[in-house]
């Protein structure tokens, strides 16, 4: 406890303004899932809250998030088509689907199964958050628009039909379940076939068509009705918004510029009385608990959803376990991986129970925190309680916001979120397989192949195919290369025959790293850890790669960080033994030779010593 306040000014910052910088987002990402506004800001307060309470890292700030939103919004308006398009009935089991992704994440902490997340490779998170991106910017373009498929009549009377057959279909269900044969008694059929109202058929055919335009492809589908339909209002509300975003940030970046749009974007349209939409009521008062996930449980309702539910939990254990990296990196302090599952999962279950979407560690909301002084637990739990604060006295004010303006924040959001570092290595990246008469990077394919299942298919099966694509394609090249084990260790290492004879007075300067076997997305933690290995006396580091025959593109950005992290030390690296495939790798994205340069390769450990002798003086 002593801890947990030892840095208040600090916490009390940093945990306001990511709080500030949370607000926006949560809306938008509330609006964005599909159970509207209130459901993200539920979700920020809570998991804030509880995972920085219970979490494994001091300084991270948890909430919606864009990949957990991406997935809820297709659970969401899966489990709400399943219901009639009614999200009142759809409601208590896609929260019990949340809680049951909350108390999986516990699961995987409590079984210490954090550490494995490292095991999945960089194409296939690369091409997952791209596709993530893709997304949000696809399914934002139609209330950017102004465009609502529910609302344009000509589009929803083309479902008609269909409606009609699925109402049918559910009265022959329903006479089935009452014991009712058809055959026997159509005159029943016939009679509750004539009850059915013009507005229950339009009822259905507004599901249905909002089922046909959800999602990436829905959005592709209903694009030329958009666009033929365009609120202009609207879509300058949603432009304004973009702007400020970019523009703001040249100016200062003290200041969030999300929440500079949110707020001026806002102030006009209400300002000027403008006809706009606004986005749905956010209710005043503390959040009440939703009772009916355990009134109304059903194990029959819930049995379809348990795959999902576990790839909600594996989805937000490593969003949250890759923004601890970057808080450890930032603070020069380690996280506890299995604790911080624990920790998220308490945050997902709390908020699933009272009407929030799931979430997880937020990588924007933690490096802000980090920066405006937070360092303990402390700032996460105020930025949650700082947005309850914000919920109850400013509810009926936020539920006045246009939701264009949000539709232009999820925007940006989409933008920022895609990995630009994969998508520029494409032409670079070497073409290692064949593919008829066609010769194809195995990295990009796997990018590629996750990318495009995820947009248009399923987020789900894509990084599942992903992962079964990458895991054959390295036991094959492995398979070829060698069998010898990889060993990339993280301990203090014994030295080589040819090293035994090395200076006396040059080993306080110079520390030897030795990588025996292949640098893949398996060993990359390891490797990361060189910086903290090299003791405070060094000066220059020979990393000896005689025996590494093989790096993937995670080995790759590995080695490409730790290379970037020792220059900014003025630590001077040189390469002993650098073959072919590596080299071949280092020099496609330029680690040679603008990092290292060719007189800094040698061939052999005698003639980097000879170098070693002749350009450092151990007695300095």
């Amino acid at each position: 406890m002593k801890n947990l306040f030892s840095n208040i000014k600090g916490d009390a910052f940093g945990g306001i303004t990511a709080g500030i910088v949370a607000l926006p987002l949560a809306l938008a990402f509330g609006v964005s899932s599909g159970l509207g506004p209130t459901a993200g800001l539920y979700g920020a307060i809570f998991i804030s809250f509880f995972a920085a309470l219970f979490g494994g890292t001091n300084t991270q700030i948890s909430g919606p998030t864009a990949p957990m939103t991406a997935v809820s919004m297709v659970v969401i308006a899966g489990i709400i088509a399943a219901n009639d398009g009614d999200v009142t009935k759809a409601l208590p089991i896609i929260l019990t689907v949340f809680l049951l992704a909350g108390l999986m994440q516990i699961g995987l902490g409590a079984l210490g199964l954090g550490k494995y997340i490292r095991y999945i490779p960089y194409p296939v998170v690369s091409g997952f958050m791209t596709a993530i991106g893709v997304i949000i910017l696809l399914t934002q373009i139609l209330p950017s628009l102004g465009y609502y498929p529910k609302e344009d009549m000509e589009y929803v009377n083309q479902f008609k039909p269909q409606a009609e057959e699925v109402i049918l279909e559910n009265i022959l269900k329903d006479e089935a379940g009452e014991g009712i044969l058809v055959l026997e008694d159509f005159r029943e059929t016939i009679s509750r076939a004539g009850e059915i109202s013009q507005e229950a058929i339009l009822k259905e055919s507004q599901t249905l068509a909002a089922k046909e335009a959800s999602g990436a492809l829905g959005a592709v589908k209903v694009f030329s009705r958009a666009i033929q339909n365009i609120n202009w209002l609207e879509l300058i509300l949603a432009l304004g918004t973009i702007f400020i975003i970019y523009g703001f940030k040249r100016i200062t970046k003290a200041v969030p510029s999300t929440l500079v749009a949110l707020i001026v974007m806002s102030g006009i349209a209400v300002g000027f009385g403008l006809d706009y939409r606004p986005i749905e009521e956010i209710p005043s008062g503390l959040p009440i608990p939703n009772l009916e996930i355990f009134t109304q449980f059903s194990l029959s309702s819930i049995t379809p959803y348990i795959f999902t539910a576990l790839t909600l939990s594996l989805l937000g254990a490593i969003d949250s376990l890759l923004t601890s990296v970057v808080a450890d990196n930032m603070t020069k302090t380690k996280h506890k991986p299995n604790k911080e599952l624990v920790g998220q999962g308490i945050g997902n279950s709390i908020a699933a129970v009272f009407g929030g979407i799931p979430g997880a560690g937020a990588t924007i909301r933690t490096v802000v925190n980090i920066t405006s002084g937070g360092k303990t637990k402390l700032s996460g739990m105020i930025a949650g309680v700082l947005l309850l604060i914000i919920l109850l006295a400013l509810g009926p004010v936020a539920s006045q916001i246009p939701a264009a303006v949000l539709a232009g924040i999820l925007i940006t959001v989409g933008i920022g979120v895609m990995d630009y570092k994969g998508l520029k290595a494409i032409p670079s990246l070497p073409r290692d397989i064949k593919l008829g008469p066609f010769k194809l990077s195995s990295e990009v394919l796997i990018m590629l192949i996750v990318l495009l299942l995820s947009t248009f298919w399923d987020l789900i099966y894509a990084v599942g195919i992903g992962l079964v694509i990458a895991s054959l394609m390295f036991m094959k090249k492995i398979g070829d290369l060698t069998a010898e084990r990889s060993d990339v260790e993280s301990l203090k290492e014994k030295a080589w025959a040819d090293e035994v004879d090395f200076p006396d007075n040059l080993k306080e300067k110079v520390f030897i790293k030795h990588i025996k076997g292949p640098l893949f997305f398996g060993s990359t933690s390891d490797f990361q850890a060189l910086s903290q290995q090299i003791p405070d006396t060094a000066n220059t580091v020979i990393i000896r790669l005689g025996r590494m025959q093989y790096m993937d593109q995670s080995g790759l950005y590995a080695m490409e960080d730790i290379l970037q992290e020792l220059g900014k030390k003025n630590i001077e690296v040189l390469f002993v033994g650098l073959l072919k495939q590596p080299r071949y790798m280092m020099e496609r994205i330029d680690i040679v030779p603008d990092l290292i340069p060719k007189e800094h390769i040698f061939d052999n450990f005698k003639e980097c010593l000879a170098w070693i002798k002749h350009n450092i003086n151990g007695d300095k």
